[in-house]
């Protein structure tokens, strides 16, 4: 029988997969220049003996850069799944008389962040940490290395296959999550302690930390209603100095391009995945002009908003 580690080197289409295995419940997302993603969720049989892990592989090609990616895989047991119509996603909410008896599964996770998406993470730094080395493909060879499955990052696992969001407000709130798994991600491979000494000395308080994690919680929250720096730095109760600094150190980007970057990936959204047109687009992102989103959009992705519709 397979064990996890197994699993996490299949794709869903495997023989052992498909044959061996009942797939209870499958969700997939791929936009070109993107996070690709998908859950398999599983029934459990009993005679499996299943232990959590994750996985996270570095994928580099050196003669086809934008083939460049890193992957984050993981499998986890235990979980319930109900089969039930009123329950989101198979996740059984109330256990009444209403809802049949739920699944136990193991649910398959797969992330591929693209090269193009990376680059966000790392333009205008100079190359220097372990993490910034690996986002813009420094390193010259492949490999992959099994990350540590803690908590934080099964809470965000979690958070994938229990969100009540819907359309538009659940591709924010995943894009969010899918950084977040990114971040823990790379921490399982930083080791080294320089990296932990901040350089703003503000944010060795950890209250201080935490109003930069709000500052990205409300930027994610605004995508379609832009927020200025002064707004944003009055709202979690920093001033802008220490915002943009402190913003900077702890995401390795600035708010300005930290936000743009969010509109401009949920735009990808808005236009591959649900077909809006160029102008519908830019209003729901809160643009003054067409020709303002187009060249946000083209700076950001390197095509034009009309070229995503067709691809």
């Amino acid at each position: 029988m397979p064990q996890l580690n197994d699993i996490l080197t299949l794709s869903h289409n495997h023989p052992l997969m498909t044959h061996e295995l009942e797939l209870v419940y499958e969700r997939e997302k791929e936009i070109p220049g993107s996070v690709q993603y998908s859950i398999q969720r599983y029934r459990l049989q009993q005679k499996l003996n299943m232990e959590d892990v994750g996985m996270l592989a570095y994928n580099y090609q050196p003669r086809q850069s934008k083939d460049n990616s890193i992957e984050l895989r993981f499998c986890i047991s235990g979980n319930k799944y109900c089969t039930f119509d009123g329950c989101t996603n198979g996740i059984c909410k109330k256990m009444s008389a209403e809802c049949r008896e739920p699944i136990t599964t193991f649910d398959v996770f797969s992330f591929r962040y693209s090269s193009t998406y990376l680059k966000q993470f790392v333009k205008g730094k100079t190359v220097q940490t372990k993490s910034d080395q690996l986002l813009s493909f420094q390193q010259k060879e492949s490999f992959y290395t099994v990350v540590n499955l803690c908590n934080r990052t099964k809470s965000v696992l979690e958070n994938l296959l229990r969100n009540d969001y819907n359309d538009t407000l659940e591709n924010i709130f995943i894009n969010s999550q899918l950084q977040t798994l990114l971040l823990f991600g790379l921490e399982c491979l930083v080791d080294d302690k320089q990296e932990e000494v901040f350089a703003c000395k503000f944010l060795s308080n950890e209250a201080d930390r935490d109003k930069i994690m709000q500052a990205r919680e409300i930027l994610l929250q605004r995508i379609g209603d832009p927020i200025t720096i002064k707004e944003l730095s009055r709202k979690v109760g920093t001033n802008e100095c220490y915002l943009k600094k402190g913003f900077k150190e702890m995401f390795g980007t600035t708010v300005f391009d930290f936000y743009q970057g969010q509109r401009m990936e949920h735009a990808k959204y808005l236009l591959y995945e649900k077909g809006l047109s160029v102008t519908e687009v830019s209003a729901i992102l809160g643009y003054s002009s067409i020709s303002h989103f187009s060249t946000a959009f083209k700076k950001h992705t390197g095509l034009k908003p009309c070229e995503l519709l067709f691809r």
